[in-house]
């Protein structure tokens, strides 16, 4: 069995994929106007923030950009909860795995942001 290579850009535009399907699937009512628009700035936002931290140039630029993709993927967890509760989309239990995938990315971010952090404390000024 061949393990497979984890891989956050990738996860990440898969990610952002799966945001623009629930999007276009949001009723063409002026919440569903609102809230799709919400979603699709903040769903998408995590992938190309997570670019702009592979090219930042020092480490405290790094964790801002971090810092930049948690807070988008925190606010596209409260969009999908709303989404869920209201619920837009049928059924509403569809919308598990992409709030669980949310709360897992957003983990990878607090875990990325903290180590950073800390190996920034370590190096010398």
């Amino acid at each position: 069995m061949v393990a497979k290579k984890y891989d956050l850009e990738e996860r990440l535009l898969e990610f952002s994929v799966r945001i623009i399907k629930i999007v276009e699937e949001l009723p063409d009512s002026r919440a569903g106007k609102h809230i799709a628009s919400q979603l699709l700035r903040s769903g998408t936002s995590p992938f190309p923030n997570h670019g702009e931290a592979q090219a930042a140039e020092s480490a405290k630029d790094f964790v801002h950009k971090k810092k930049v993709a948690l807070k988008e993927l925190r606010e596209t967890h409260r969009w999908l909860q709303l989404v869920q509760r209201i619920p837009l989309i049928q059924p509403a239990k569809r919308m598990h795995e992409i709030l669980k995938e949310t709360d897992e990315l957003t983990r990878i971010f607090v875990a990325s942001i903290r180590t950073a952090q800390r190996s920034r404390e370590v190096q010398p000024p």
